[in-house]
This record gives C-alpha cells, sequence and structure tokens, in this order.
C-alpha cells in the first residue's frame, strides 16, 4: 500500500514564498509525482510534475514562480516551491505519485492573504 503524506502549507501575505512537503511511504517507486490543487468551489487542477528523470511540467498560472523537485536521497519525496504567491493560489494542495501515478495525499492548505 502506498501513502502519500504532504506537509508545509499556511498562511502567507501576497508575494511570500511556501514549500510543500510530499513523501511516499511504501516499497512501490513512484515514476512520476506531481502536484494538483482545488480551490473552493473548484475543480481539482494540475500545477507541476516531475519524473523520475527529474524532467518537470507546469502548468501556465505558475510557470516562473513555482519549482517542483525531487529529493536527491529519496526520489519519492517531492517538493514544491512556491514563491511571488497570489491570493488566486489560495487552495489545497495535493500530491500524487504512486503506482500508475493513482494514488493521492490527503492534502495541506495553502491560503494566500492579507
Amino acid at each position: 500500500q502506498v501513502q502519500l503524506v504532504e506537509s508545509g502549507g499556511g498562511l502567507v501575505q501576497p508575494g511570500g514564498s511556501l514549500r510543500l512537503s510530499c513523501a511516499a511511504s511504501g516499497r512501490a517507486f513512484s515514476n512520476t509525482m506531481g502536484w494538483y490543487r482545488q480551490a473552493p468551489g473548484k475543480q481539482r487542477e494540475f500545477v507541476a510534475q516531475i519524473t523520475s528523470a527529474r524532467s518537470t511540467n507546469y502548468a501556465d498560472s505558475v510557470k516562473g514562480r513555482f519549482t517542483i523537485s525531487r529529493d536527491n536521497a529519496n526520489k519519492n519525496t517531492v517538493y514544491l516551491q512556491m514563491n511571488s504567491l497570489k491570493p488566486e493560489d489560495t487552495a489545497v494542495y495535493y500530491c500524487r505519485g504512486g503506482p500508475s501515478y493513482s494514488y493521492w495525499g490527503q492534502g495541506t492548505q495553502v491560503t494566500v492573504s492579507s
């Protein structure tokens, strides 16, 4: 069984930064890991993803502000560095990974507000 556990969310002022972490437990290797988010009243949307070869892909709305990376020692740990945060980045952020990219974490709340 694979579990994904996110951490690092919180309240930040516009223009600030946060770093989210996601650790995948279990022996199964996560080739691709990614971040999604869901704002109140909206559908869950793609934010960023990274493969085991560290190839990355980003949503247009976060390009140049967010950076996804994998831990060098443990490739089943992924980070999302979020800079220049905007109020519209407010959402619950979910980690995705595991075999067949089919597992989700429980989510961590990010609130951008003054």
